[in-house]
């Protein structure tokens, strides 16, 4: 078991990301028996959720005559539209069935304002509000966090950054995570980005 300093950070492993979901992240159900393994290892672990309201202004839906995956000034933040998806108290929202979730220490919910998205578990993209997930790790003595799950070119690499920029040490475990892939090499540039800003890419059978 890893000592109390080191927290598992699990990134939105919810329904509406399996490839069943709203918006399908392909393989996204096969990290979830790494995410059931590794829980068990660690005193504090961590699970983010994309928690929308359904006006939300990241809805392709909520933007007449748009599609998802165009992409709109949103609040002076360039917004990429997406399906409808996780939004608040629906099935959709919900952490997958297959997900021990009585191994999870504390859920921290983001995605809530419906004039932002939220892509790190710990701000929204114009680093406007915080979710306080730093705050909470900090008083718990954590210093290192390991982190996987949804989806890798985009919830897990703005997690990854901002956790850098908050002082923690990362590691990626990059086979625990899938990415959306929008355009083809986004998840390979992604894990290349989180390596340069300062994480460590480590695979599931190399964690001690």
């Amino acid at each position: 078991m890893y000592d109390n300093a080191t927290a598992l950070l699990l990134v939105d492993l919810q329904v509406d990301f399996m490839p069943t979901g709203m918006l399908p992240v392909a393989e996204g159900d096969a990290v979830v028996p790494l995410a059931n393994a590794l829980m068990p290892r660690y005193r504090t672990v961590v699970a983010t959720q994309d928690w929308h309201p359904a006006n939300h202004l990241s809805f392709a839906a909520n933007h007449p005559w748009r599609k998802p995956g165009q992409v709109i000034d949103l609040e002076g933040l360039p917004q990429v539209l997406w399906p409808i998806h996780c939004v608040q108290d629906t099935w959709g929202a919900e952490f997958v069935d297959g997900l021990d979730t009585s191994g999870i220490t504390e859920v921290f919910q983001k995605g809530t304002d419906p004039t932002i998205d939220s892509y790190s578990g710990f701000y929204d993209n114009g680093h406007r509000k915080s979710t306080g997930l730093a705050d909470w790790l900090r008083e718990r003595g954590i210093e290192e966090v390991h982190v996987m799950g949804l989806a890798t070119d985009y919830c897990v690499k703005f997690t990854v950054l901002d956790a850098l920029k908050e002082g923690f040490r990362v590691v990626l475990i990059e086979d625990a995570t899938r990415g959306v892939e929008l355009t083809p090499g986004d998840v390979v540039a992604a894990v290349r980005e989180m390596r340069t800003a300062g994480a460590r890419i480590a695979r599931y059978d190399e964690l001690g």
